[in-house]
């Protein structure tokens, strides 16, 4: 059994993967979905990469803003200064100081008109927006965000200022980026105005930037909840339509491996129309195959069983009583029991051991053209002296109008079988007719005796290994294995048989056999 079961080892292909090895099927489902969501939370990198380029850009934006402030502030006199920062900073948001050479602050737009921007106190803000700064901090410390140095005070000092001392020094724009307290970015830019050694500052708390981020962040993140969702339902979803029926499958035939078959309930799956469903029902088919094929082996076996004690009781009982007789006739008539007996069994071996190996002989057996007006003209006399008595005719038909496709020996078997058949039927001065013929894109071969025929209602059970209906002078002298080895050969062979009785109305049992002609 094993090795009727046992599949081919296959090392290659995928069964290389390690994957395969690794991982079951619902955690590669899993894997392949979170996959996308790994890929969406790569976003997270491009909003650094966003708030760097924003970054960047306010900074220009401010260099260019305070050389343009200075340019202006130069061809004014300096009591038109207050007035020009005033407007400036509303127009641009931002706060304007203008600072002496000593450091005293000579202008400030504040002092002419509201503040442009605000520096809030975290201690002060709603817990939401804490919640915010810390996913940003979180943020930032997962990209590995370049550190900004704090914004300590927005002091109207010149030393709190160095980017000043590096303007001068320079005399061009020098930008500085702080962290407000809040956690926003702090710009600020210092430029030469004239050149007396005053000195201009713009800064500005650029909450926009933070704005723009955390906005961006809060699409991705809708997204990426959706998308993670979607693929946790779309997890669930293939592993209860793939895996779970799989491992429902797999389960039924590790049972039938264990040799469970009868008790196996295999899933069949009737509401499925894909590759798992077909899988489903090969393998019930596949199942209940093997329980017919089990049942025909314990059947069989008890067949044989049965037929072979009745000549072995009957070979022992003639063995046994030798020994207690004398007489020389009835010896002689012991003795002649034990060779029938032993004929019996032998002819019982012999077909036991055919019947038993004709399936996997037929499997493997390669299928070559036969030409039946030949090949039965071949057979034609070892029939013709096996009965002399009873005479076999063939009516031959057309070379190459009867050609099957077939195994040489194993169509030989079953032609001698029926013949052997026909001729054991058939009384004296019988006659046995076998015709071949083509019909239509098969092949028919009759052979008609002139027998008792066989009742209509033992037409199927004749076939039956081991059934017999023959005469009490004919028992022993056939296993009751010949029809059921010629049905055997007739379907591996991808044909029918059925018997009937003879088409001219007279006694006799006619035996049709259908067999696919070699060009269908």
């Amino acid at each position: 059994m094993g090795s009727d079961t046992a599949l081919p080892r296959n090392e290659g292909g995928e069964q290389r993967l390690r994957l395969s090895r690794l991982l079951s099927l619902r955690q590669r489902i899993l894997a392949v979905n979170i996959f996308v969501v790994v890929i969406l939370a790569g976003g997270l990198f491009y909003l650094d990469s966003l708030r760097i380029r924003l970054t960047e850009s306010r900074v220009e934006r401010a260099r260019a803003e305070a050389s343009m402030v200075a340019t202006t502030l130069g061809g004014l006199p300096r009591p038109a200064w207050p007035a020009m920062l005033e407007r400036l900073g509303r127009d641009s948001g931002a706060r304007l100081r203008v600072f002496a050479a000593d450091g005293a602050l000579l202008a400030d737009n504040w002092a002419m008109g509201p503040p442009t921007y605000e520096l809030r106190d975290p201690a002060d803000e709603r817990w939401y927006r804490s919640a915010a700064r810390w996913l940003d901090n979180g943020v930032d410390a997962l990209v590995v965000a370049a550190s900004r140095p704090m914004l300590v005070n927005d002091e109207s000092r010149r030393a709190a200022w160095p980017e000043i001392a590096t303007a001068l020094q320079s005399r061009r724009a020098a930008v500085e980026v702080r962290r407000a307290p809040e956690g926003t970015p702090f710009i600020s830019a210092a430029v030469p105005v004239a050149a007396g050694g005053e000195s201009l500052l713009l800064t500005v708390n650029a909450r926009d930037i933070r704005r723009q981020v955390r906005a961006e962040r809060f699409w991705l993140a809708l997204a990426l909840l959706a998308t993670l969702i979607f693929s946790i339902l779309l997890s669930r979803f293939l592993a209860r339509t793939i895996a779970t029926p799989l491992r429902r499958l797999a389960i039924a035939a590790h049972r039938v491996r264990l040799g469970r078959a009868r008790e196996v309930d295999v899933p069949v799956l009737p509401e499925r129309r894909d590759e798992i469903g077909l899988l489903a029902r090969a393998l019930a088919d596949m199942t209940q195959s093997l329980r017919q094929r089990i049942d025909a082996t314990e059947a069989f076996a008890a067949d044989v069983t049965h037929e072979l004690k009745n000549p072995l009781a009957s070979l022992r009982s003639a063995v046994d009583s030798l020994d207690r007789i004398d007489d020389p006739a009835l010896r002689a008539q012991l003795l002649d029991v034990v060779r029938q007996d032993v004929g019996r069994l032998d002819r019982l071996v012999v077909d036991i051991a055919e019947a038993s190996r004709l399936d996997a002989e037929l499997s493997r057996a390669r299928f070559e053209p036969i030409d039946l007006a030949t090949f039965i003209g071949n057979l034609l006399p070892m029939w013709e002296t096996r009965r002399p008595e009873v005479s076999v005719a063939f009516a031959r038909p057309r070379l190459g109008s009867a050609v099957v496709m077939g195994e040489e020996s194993r169509l030989a078997r079953l032609l001698d079988n029926l013949v052997d058949n026909a001729i054991s039927f058939s009384p004296e001065s019988g006659l046995v007719e076998i015709k071949a013929s083509a019909d239509g894109d098969q092949v028919k071969i009759s052979v008609e005796d002139q027998g008792s025929g066989v009742p209509e209602e033992a037409r199927e059970a004749i076939f039956n290994r081991f059934h017999s209906i023959r005469p009490e002078a004919d028992f022993g002298r056939h296993s009751g294995l010949g029809l059921a080895i010629a049905r055997a050969i007739v379907e591996g062979h991808g044909g029918r048989i059925e018997v009937g009785d003879r088409r001219d109305g007279r006694a006799g049992a006619r035996f049709v056999v259908r067999l696919p002609g070699a060009a269908a």
